[in-house]
């Protein structure tokens, strides 16, 4: 049931040293060393991605705290171990090419390269960053709840999240120049792909639907 965001993972850490150095190719196919600019595709999905999926990895922990269901302390677990190094991987590279963890810049403004609208056009409200993120509100109803009902609260939660997060790594694909980091994004829509059909099936087994309650 976990083998994709397992391989996720380990691809990603397979990726980790070539990315720090790979700044692209050229149109003959070539490496270039290349570093990105700071208002680069590159450097824009390394920032967003990273901030993603911090919150996955907070949304996971309170989860693992607040039910003993096994399936989903394994998928929040799952999520903890490869979320947290796909977003170390991306912290290195922007440290590896110079460029600062966090830019004034507003969340996704360079998936407007791509015509990417809906991302960058997302209006920031309650502490949702970016699409598929949860309200600071929404975090605090987590924390507030236990047993079954964290864990569909939880599943609805991550749901939209993983959405969000396809969104933007497919989006970082449509314009990547860096092919190490193109190859992680890649394995990050493969792999929360296949766990949107798990959690929508983790849902139907406790008698919920996707969609996140309105507050």
């Amino acid at each position: 049931m976990w083998w994709p965001a397992a391989l996720a993972a380990a691809l990603a850490l397979a990726l980790g040293v070539p990315a720090l150095v790979a700044g692209g190719t050229s149109a003959s196919g070539t490496s270039s060393l290349s570093v990105p600019a700071d208002d680069s595709p590159e450097a824009g999905f390394a920032r967003d991605m990273a901030t993603h999926h911090q919150q996955a990895v907070d949304l996971s922990f309170i989860v693992r705290d607040r039910t003993t269901d096994e399936p989903t302390r394994t998928l929040a677990f799952d999520i903890i171990n490869t979320q947290a190094n796909q977003r170390g991987m991306m912290m290195g590279w922007l440290d590896q090419w110079g460029l600062t963890q966090h830019s004034p810049a507003k969340p996704m403004a360079w998936m407007a390269m791509g015509g990417h609208g809906h991302g960058a056009d997302y209006q920031a409200h309650d502490g949702s960053l970016m699409p598929g993120m949860a309200t600071t509100t929404q975090l605090a109803k987590l924390r507030s709840l236990s047993g079954r009902e964290a864990e569909v609260f939880y599943l609805q939660l991550m749901l939209e999240h993983h959405k969000g997060g396809v969104e933007m790594a497919q989006g970082y694909v449509d314009l990547a120049h860096n092919e190490s980091e193109k190859r992680l994004a890649q394995s990050m829509v493969i792999g929360q792909t296949s766990e949107i059909g798990l959690i929508t099936d983790m849902l139907k087994d406790r008698g919920a639907v996707p969609g996140v309650p309105a507050s």
